[in-house]
């Protein structure tokens, strides 16, 4: 049975307030116009990340760092030898990103705090704000990764190895930008994880419906893929000879489009989001490129056969160009993942509030997908104006926002007080 609140039904969040902190968030690590540029451990992440900790510290929290730069800020319960409850999400953003995408949930998790310190309760169980590193993974593959680490889904020397678009590693970076945190990676129990996010979709936004009630998310499939083939003249080499390991991803990439085509009639898709070759130049063959594809679908068994056609796509593309490939990554994730007890209690919550709410699947990846693996996890979607996102023109107003918010600060003290 889910757990009614133990805060008076008309307790609500200082609304402007909240707002505050996300149009001074917007003014960190500015993009295109009105929107966010902030990737993972950059100048503007650490701006923005030592921005943040100030308001925790504000607010009286302890804030702890990890070794891979996850930010943890707890508040105290009575009973503060009992698992915490988490709420949180990301502050970094993709290379055209939104004001909204993550920081949301940050920000509203900080406010949910404050609201409790304004009306001085105390909750049985501590509750703990996090800020996860490189959930976007704009800058640094895969997608995810300090989440996943946390979770055991990924190794620490995997992390902190990883590779920067523009050179340096993951840990090299979190040691320049002050964020190679002490703390242990995981390995300690939590009671439950809130996400509170924009849809990233058009559904409530159109059904002019406050809060999304997400009760499972799409299945998954993501594939980093290297192509290894020789450079040569592009004039007097003849195509018989061609190892153009561009080509090889390219004509992968293709397949794994028109594959996105075949599902779109039922709601399933297929992404190329990403190609880089080498040398890349007019006049030569490139010998090596690596490229980034998904494939998703609401049904886990269509998307099994989806990553399938991707694996016996990537053999036909490589041999076609004469080139060898290698899988270097994979992920998935994705299904009924989710808590039901949990799910309920958000239900529940926002019907109590009076607030419209219906259920929906999550169709984009979010660090609530590894928490799941450890621990009881909820996520609670607001409206995002025509689903538009991972683009400048995101946008939620705060009449939009606000009732998300609410929901989570209610669902999140009734469970931290059970």
């Amino acid at each position: 049975m889910a757990t009614s609140s133990t805060l008076p039904r008309d307790t609500r969040i200082d609304a402007q307030r909240f707002w505050t902190t996300i149009e001074r968030s917007a003014e960190i690590g500015v993009g295109r116009e009105g929107g966010l540029s902030r990737l993972a451990l950059t100048d503007a992440d650490k701006q923005m990340r030592d921005l943040f900790v100030s308001w925790c510290r504000e607010a009286g929290l302890t804030v702890t760092v990890d070794k891979v730069g996850n930010i943890f800020a707890r508040r105290a319960g009575r009973e503060n030898d009992l698992p915490p409850v988490v709420m949180g999400s990301h502050l970094d953003t993709q290379a055209n990103g939104g004001r909204f995408d993550g920081i949301v949930g940050v920000l509203g998790a900080l406010e949910v705090v404050r609201r409790l310190n304004d009306i001085g309760h105390v909750t049985r169980r501590p509750i703990e704000i996090v800020n996860w590193t490189n959930e976007e993974g704009a800058r640094f593959s895969p997608p995810m990764t300090a989440s996943g680490c946390f979770a055991g889904a990924y190794s620490l020397d995997f992390v902190h190895g990883r590779p920067a678009d523009d050179g340096p590693t993951f840990g090299e970076e979190l040691k320049r930008i002050g964020y190679l945190g002490e703390a242990p990676v995981g390995g300690r129990p939590l009671d439950a994880y809130f996400e509170l996010h924009i849809e990233q979709g058009p559904i409530l936004d159109a059904e002019k419906v406050q809060v999304g009630v997400v009760t499972h998310a799409y299945s998954s499939h993501g594939f980093l893929v290297g192509f290894r083939g020789e450079t040569a003249h592009t004039g007097p080499c003849a195509m018989e000879k061609r190892r153009n390991a561009l080509v090889a991803a390219a004509r992968l990439l293709v397949a794994v489009d028109d594959l996105g085509w075949e599902v779109a009639a039922t709601g399933g898709k297929a992404t190329a989001a990403r190609l880089v070759a080498w040398p890349n130049k007019a006049g030569i063959l490139s010998d090596w490129a690596e490229c980034v594809c998904d494939v998703r679908h609401d049904d886990p068994a269509t998307a099994a056969v989806m990553a399938e056609r991707v694996t016996r796509a990537i053999g036909e593309a490589a041999a076609r160009a004469g080139c060898t490939a290698e899988i270097l990554d994979r992920w998935q994730w994705g299904g009924r993942i989710f808590d039901e007890e949990m799910v309920a209690s958000v239900r529940e919550t926002a019907q109590a509030l009076g607030f419209t709410h219906r259920d929906l699947p999550s169709q984009a990846g979010h660090d609530a997908y590894f928490l799941a693996r450890i621990c009881p996890t909820a996520m609670i979607f607001t409206p995002c104006r025509g689903g538009i996102t991972h683009n400048n023109n995101e946008f939620a107003s705060l009449e939009e926002l606000a009732p998300g918010v609410n929901v989570l600060l209610h669902a999140a003290v009734a469970r931290a007080d059970r």
